[in-house]
């Protein structure tokens, strides 16, 4: 599958969730990209299950939390605390537009694969480290785990029940959203060496990750000088904005200005509210939020969702329902862009959910499937110019797999 990115060539010497989304994003967009691992074991999250993608046979093939990631990947399984296998990584970073890792501060360097090492060989070389806590400062030492970036980030202290524990979310968002200002950062680096000629070291931190995203909640906190506080499903910024019970199940409203509450207010037979001092106007309802949300509350437990979310649909007023994840993947909109996929790899169907980047009307995600462990390595090598024998040599000697 060809894309904007096609005859780069990325070492993704990454593994687990931040950095590995970050070449899989790389990949859709059209990129080489080979993922180095660890004879034997490969990427942590090869064995992180179950729940396991199976054969026909019903033998465990991979772990779903792999196949997340990994999508449009070679693999090249190289045992890197090895001089030959040192080696190889090397002569392959010499041809390399990009290399993505994720090891903790200076672990690559007593390897020689450092990124200044490599950038010796290769001037043009970008490189991207994805740490816990950056390159600096006090912390930097320290492994990073995106649950633990939550908590200290900031954003566990915003979400769930006020009268609950601190939630973190369901997804390990601080990962994703780390891959994508990975990918901004070495796209961005890609564009200045055209002029240049010269690569970057792009360096990356969960914490500085977490910090970024909190977005208005940080802004909130900034402005007023006090810190927010957990609203559960609602938001601290507008009303009516929060999940809502109905008589046989539950919705999402996101009334976002005036005009629409006006017409909320009439439809739930309240015409009076858009008028009232208390209620006309985004800031007074966020004042005034405990008396209007239990009115609110009233009126939509005497329907269905479905009847509600159809009249909200015929007169713009925006909500929807809580799905579940199966429902989320059956939804009508969901499957008519395409977003839930099979790839094929030996002859087994691999389940995928879709890159949400479409170029021209077209799909960017890549059609190959994430790779088995070290299934491409004689391939990568043979490119690079070694014989079979010198290939069957690195094999018996434990160096490749």
């Amino acid at each position: 599958m060809s894309g904007p990115l096609e005859g780069r060539l990325v070492l993704d010497m990454s593994r687990v969730l931040a950095g590995p989304w970050a070449g899989q994003l790389l990949a859709d967009l059209g990129a080489q990209v080979i993922k180095i691992e660890r004879p034997g074991s490969g990427d942590d999250t090869r064995s992180w299950g179950p729940p396991w993608l199976e054969d026909a046979a019903g033998d465990p093939l991979e772990a779903a939390y792999f196949l997340c990631a990994n999508r449009g990947k070679q693999s090249l399984a190289v045992d890197i605390t090895r001089p030959e296998g040192q080696a190889l990584v090397r002569e392959l970073a010499s041809r390399a537009d990009i290399l993505l890792e994720n090891f903790k501060v200076g672990g690559l360097k007593k390897y020689g694969l450092d990124y200044a090492s490599l950038n010796e060989l290769n001037p043009g070389l970008i490189g991207c480290s994805i740490t816990g806590f950056g390159q600096d400062g006090p912390y930097a030492h320290r492994a990073g785990y995106d649950f633990m970036i939550q908590a200290m980030g900031g954003l566990m202290s915003v979400t769930g029940d006020p009268d609950q524990l601190p939630m973190k979310t369901g997804v390990a968002i601080t990962d994703v959203m780390t891959g994508l200002y990975a990918c901004v950062g070495v796209l961005a680096a890609l564009d200045e060496r055209t002029r240049t000629g010269r690569g970057r070291h792009v360096d990356v931190a969960l914490l500085d990750v977490q910090v970024a995203t909190l977005a208005n909640q940080a802004l909130n906190t900034l402005v007023s000088g006090r810190d927010p506080q957990r609203h559960g499903n609602a938001h601290p910024n507008i009303v009516p904005y929060q999940a809502f019970a109905c008589a046989d199940g539950y919705l999402v409203l996101t009334v976002g200005n005036d005009s629409q509450f006006a017409r909320f207010a009439t439809l739930l037979g309240h015409p009076e509210w858009a008028s009232d001092p208390s209620y006309a106007t985004n800031g007074a309802r966020v004042a005034h939020r405990e008396t209007l949300v239990p009115l609110i509350e009233a009126c939509l437990a005497t329907r269905s969702r479905d009847a509600w979310l159809a009249d909200f649909e015929r007169h713009g007023i925006p909500a929807g329902p809580i799905n579940t994840i199966s429902e989320a993947l059956h939804d009508p909109q969901v499957l008519h862009r395409g977003m839930v996929t099979t790839l094929e790899r030996d002859g087994n169907a691999v389940p995928q959910i879709g890159s949400p980047l479409r170029f021209d009307g077209d799909s960017q995600t890549s059609r190959r499937a994430p790779p088995g462990l070290g299934q491409d390595s004689d391939s990568v090598l043979g490119k690079m110019g070694l014989n079979a024998e010198q290939i069957d040599t690195l094999r018996q000697q434990g160096i490749i797999a």
